[in-house]
């Protein structure tokens, strides 16, 4: 039923992938960054910047969609050492979940201490307008109730624990500091926060299906993170994560909107600058939390 997922991503093929990036990067990130559809341009932002083609790495997957440059770019960003992906990968590429969040493990096994994941996602919240950014503080993973969650076949507890806790899989305190940001620099206006839900794409959601997601309790809908988010939380990372809500879900028989790919990216420009700034202030109160403790 699921493609292959027997090779690929073992500790070792993870490790090996993870020094073969040290040996490159002129340093050993502390930060992983992941870039949603269209929010490539925090890589952008990166100083010092050491820049690798996803098809150059050892064993990594590559990127096939528009939209997901399919490069790592290491580098500092607010002094903190860095690692962002450009490009992210998904179910409907056809790779297996475990592949998918290969990444997530590579970066534990460099020295990564916390993610900041991005994506582009369907508002599904009545309340939610085009260009708000959500700030994620729970998921709905809809391809795990079906058995396709990364942490399937047989567990190396060199990663983490069989059995691994997500009732917390979003960190409190980075949540609220993206809030106390947002709140600084002006964006209280478009920020919000909420429940987001993963299905497998590529086909955007039926009316029924999104009238069902709501009843879940899902403000947002996409094709993305919660994988990763898994894998993250697994390796014992530090996880937050943010939806630029790029298109109002179609919720009613008789609207003429259609969900497009197109309109996804173009609200990534929107609104990127303000994603930018947005993360790359977080990084620099972290950097100053990291230096107190």
């Amino acid at each position: 039923m699921f493609p292959d997922s027997s090779a690929g991503y073992s500790y070792e093929e993870c490790k090996a992938t993870a020094d073969w990036l040290l040996a490159q990067a002129p340093v050993r990130p502390l930060l992983g960054i992941v870039c949603g559809s269209g929010l490539g341009g925090l890589a952008e932002m990166l100083k010092d910047q050491l820049v690798i083609d996803y098809s150059d790495i050892p064993s990594f997957p590559r990127s096939t969609v528009h939209g997901h440059a399919g490069r790592l770019v290491f580098g500092k960003l607010k002094g903190t050492p860095c690692v962002c992906m450009q490009g992210r990968f998904h179910l409907y590429e056809g790779y297996p979940i475990q592949k998918t969040t290969m990444p997530m493990r590579v970066f534990k096994l460099m020295g990564v201490e916390t993610v900041i994941l991005t994506n582009a996602a369907g508002g599904l919240n009545p309340d939610f307008t085009v260009g708000d950014i959500m700030v994620i503080k729970d998921h709905i993973n809809i391809p795990g109730f079906a058995g396709n969650n990364p942490l399937v076949g047989a567990n190396d507890e060199r990663f983490g624990e069989r059995f691994p806790c997500m009732s917390d899989a979003y960190d409190r305190d980075l949540q609220q500091l993206a809030h106390a940001v947002a709140a600084e620099l002006d964006y209280s206006a478009f920020m919000q926060d909420g429940v987001y839900s993963a299905l497998a794409g590529p086909s955007f959601e039926t009316v029924a299906e999104c009238k069902m997601l709501r009843l879940l309790g899902a403000d947002a809908v996409g094709m993305s993170t919660v994988h990763e988010v898994i894998v993250a939380r697994h390796c014992g990372m530090r996880v937050v994560a943010l939806s630029l809500i790029t298109n109002q879900a179609v919720m009613d028989y008789d609207s003429e909107k259609k969900a497009n790919h197109e309109e996804v990216l173009q609200t990534g420009e929107l609104r990127a600058q303000q994603m930018e700034k947005l993360v790359s202030t977080m990084v620099s109160r972290m950097s100053c939390e990291t230096t107190r403790h």
